[in-house]
């Protein structure tokens, strides 16, 4: 993974994080944050989780299974090729894949309500 730990910070040694070393998810969520520094990866992430929900809605609407389907193709692959392409990382789903799930709809959560701030002026 690419980012570092805080001691490798202190000390410039730098020295890869394996995501599994977490004990919660609070510790684990900066790391996921330092895994998305690339803008247009987190927007291919936001793209892909909003896409997502919509499948989700067409599945309860329609239930044709085809849909959760379609969800996990969206969300997940829009998800990596922001991380293969634009972040040029491996995405932390392959070694903390909850944690990973629990990062993806926070960060969400967090972009929509960045966006409502910067149009309410704050």
């Amino acid at each position: 993974m690419s980012a570092i730990s805080p001691e490798a910070a202190e000390t410039g040694v730098t020295t890869p994080v394996d995501p599994r070393s977490f004990a919660s998810f609070a510790d684990f969520y900066p790391f996921y944050l330092g895994e998305h520094r690339n803008a247009t990866c987190r927007r291919l992430h936001f793209a892909g989780s909003s896409l997502t929900l919509l499948c989700l809605a067409a599945l309860l609407a329609t239930r044709n299974p085809w849909w959760l389907l379609a969800g996990l193709l969206c969300g997940y692959g829009f998800a990596w090729v922001g991380h293969f392409v634009f972040e040029k990382n491996r995405p932390a789903s392959f070694k903390r894949p909850l944690y990973s799930f629990m990062g993806d709809w926070v960060m969400y959560r967090d972009m929509w309500v960045q966006a409502f701030r910067r149009l309410k002026g704050d």
